[in-house]
Parts: C-alpha cells; structure tokens; sequence
C-alpha cells in the first residue's frame, strides 16, 4: 500500500480508502437496493485492512445509516488503527428538520453517527452537499464546535463549487474556526471538470483531495459497451450518477482494455491507477458489492503505468479548456518569460 499525508496535516492516509456505501440491505437512492450482509461486510473490511488501507468512508445517509452501523461493527476493536470518514447533510429521517446543513442537524446527525460507528470520535466529518438555505456562518460554526468539542478531529467538504468553498475557508479564517483539510470530488478519466478551478483551488489552500466514484459508477470497468450499454443488473441502468458522455466514453473504455492487456490487468486497474499518478490526488475511494470487485481494485495500487500510456490517457480525456481559462496563458509577455529563461 502506499500512503501520504492528508493535506496540510500530518495525518497518514493509505491512497486507497474503503467506500462503505454498498453496506446494508435495503434503499441506497430511487432504483437502487444494497445487499451487504454483517457477514460479507465483517470479510471486506478484514480483506482492506489486510492489504493496508487504513481510511473508510462512509455517510449517515447511506442506506438509512445501516452503512455506519455495519461498519462499526466490522471494524471493532480496530477502530483506533483506522481513520473513520463520515458525512452530513442528506435526508435522514421524516422530519422536516432531518436535513440540510443547519447547526440543529449538524449537531444532532454527529451524535446519531457517533453511536451508529460505536466511536467516541469521528477522525474526518465532511458536509455532504451545499444547502441553499443555511448560512455558511451557521455551518462552519457549528463544525468549529464538533472540533471544539473533542466529537471531531478534522473536518471536510464534498461536491462543493470553488468558489464557494473559497468563501467557507475564508469564513474560518475570519473566525477562526477549524480549517477544512480535505475536499471528497468525483473524478475519474470519463469526468475531469474537478481540473478546471477546483484543483488549483485546492492545491492553493493546502487541501488534500478524497475522490469518490473513481470508476464513473461502474462505466470505467469495461462491463458497459456498445454492443452492450445496459448489462443486466448493472447499476448505472438505475441510476446514472455520475452522468457520462458515452460515446466518448466508450473510446476511453477500449483504450483501457488495450492497456490493461499490456499489463495482465483490467480496465478498472488501469482507471484507476490513472488517478493516482495525479499529485494533487490524496486517496481514491474504492468500494464494491462482492469480494472478487474489491480485489480487482486492491490491485490498482501496485499498477505501474507507463510515461507513455499515461500521456495516452491525458491527451484523450483531456477536459476542453473553459473561459476564462483559455485566456490566462496571455498574461505571460514573451519578452519577459525569455528574459528570465521561462519555457
């Protein structure tokens, strides 16, 4: 396994972290049921330790919070060995209340995840989603006071917009509140928008990014072709999250399965060895519905691709420049870039 630190801090992570979101037997989303028993959750979690991935994510929302419970247990007394990432701001419950980013439900939903886990702490809390309705000063105090508290140890952010995660940084600077370490983004060779604003943004205020989805819900496995686009009991036939360009996507799919067979390996494993050349990447969560899925994906670690077919990789996926991007390269005047020997 190899490992780094999670932003600026020196909290040690494995790169790939343990996706918890298949736990349980019941509704994940509309469409889409878990069938994670204890017992094949209890083997999964022994196999990931085993391999040396020391960090798990999960959410309070994930199937009705039967993912945080079942991987409480799972864990036991090897809780204090891992890092335990969780998350807030989904629907839990009938209420009205039971939602959003509030400092009522983010106060509650932490006490809820504390003993669903069976933890007196949660290593990494992280917003869910933005709330249109509260205000960011509402929730970063509250997340300030989960870390006051002893409750929380870091706290972070997911699917959240640059600019408006530049606001909340800039509201804990103001206060002083706790500082965010880490951003949870989709990102995968079928999706690199996160490249445009989010990554320097990111590298500027020393976050280190946890990408969720690294296999774009399952395309990047090579199972979804055009001979084949809706194989039978394939999730994304359900719920299409995160939305992909298919046709494009498809060349990206057969330029993996040509790599893959340069190496003994599959298209999931080159996917997402992809992801960890990048060096703005901290961990990629991986998860799985079955044990042989989640040995396939151990395996993307020990994956050494080429300098060549990672170029490969980068020129077909590589994002179309967006305004004003396509005109920062101007602000470099020729003449000065040569007088200081700038290529």
């Amino acid at each position: 396994m190899q490992y780094t630190t999670l932003g600026k801090t020196g909290l040690v992570v494995s790169r790939l972290a343990f996706g918890a979101m298949t736990f349980g037997t019941g509704q994940l989303v509309p469409g889409v049921t878990n069938s994670i028993d204890q017992t094949l959750a209890d083997q999964m979690v022994g196999r990931v330790l085993d391999a040396g991935i020391n960090l798990f994510d999960t959410a309070d929302a994930y199937t009705n919070g039967e993912s945080e419970i079942m991987l409480g247990k799972a864990l036991g007394d090897r809780r204090d060995q891992v890092v335990i990432a969780t998350k807030v701001g989904f629907r839990l419950g009938d209420a009205i209340t039971d939602t959003g980013l509030s400092y009522r439900h983010i106060i509650r939903s932490t006490e809820g995840s504390l003993k669903r886990l069976n933890t007196d702490y949660i290593d990494l809390y992280q917003i869910h989603i933005p709330d249109p309705l509260t205000p960011l000063e509402e929730t970063l105090q509250a997340l300030d006071n989960l870390v006051r508290r002893g409750l929380v140890r870091y706290v972070g952010f997911s699917n959240f917009p640059a600019w408006k995660a530049a606001r909340m940084v800039g509201i804990q600077e103001r206060y002083g509140y706790a500082r965010f370490i880490a951003a949870q983004m989709y990102y995968s060779l079928a999706g690199r928008d996160l490249e445009h604003e989010f990554v320097p943004f990111a590298e500027d205020a020393g976050m280190g990014i946890l990408v969720w989805s690294p296999l774009a819900g399952g395309f990047l496995s090579g199972k979804y072709t055009r001979d084949n686009p809706a194989p039978e009991d394939a999730r994304r036939t359900k719920f299409q999250l995160p939305p992909v360009d298919v046709e494009s996507g498809y060349e990206v799919v057969d330029r993996l399965k040509q790599i893959a067979q340069n190496h003994s390996a599959s298209p999931a494993q080159v996917a997402i060895a992809w992801i960890l050349t990048k060096p703005f990447i901290s961990s990629v969560i991986i998860g799985a519905n079955k044990l042989s899925q989640l040995e396939d994906n151990l395996a993307s670690v020990d994956l050494q691709l080429s300098p060549e077919e990672i170029a490969q990789l980068d020129t077909l996926t590589a994002p179309p420049s967006l305004y004003p991007g396509w005109m920062q390269p101007l602000g470099w005047d020729a003449k000065v870039k040569a007088a200081l020997g700038i290529t």
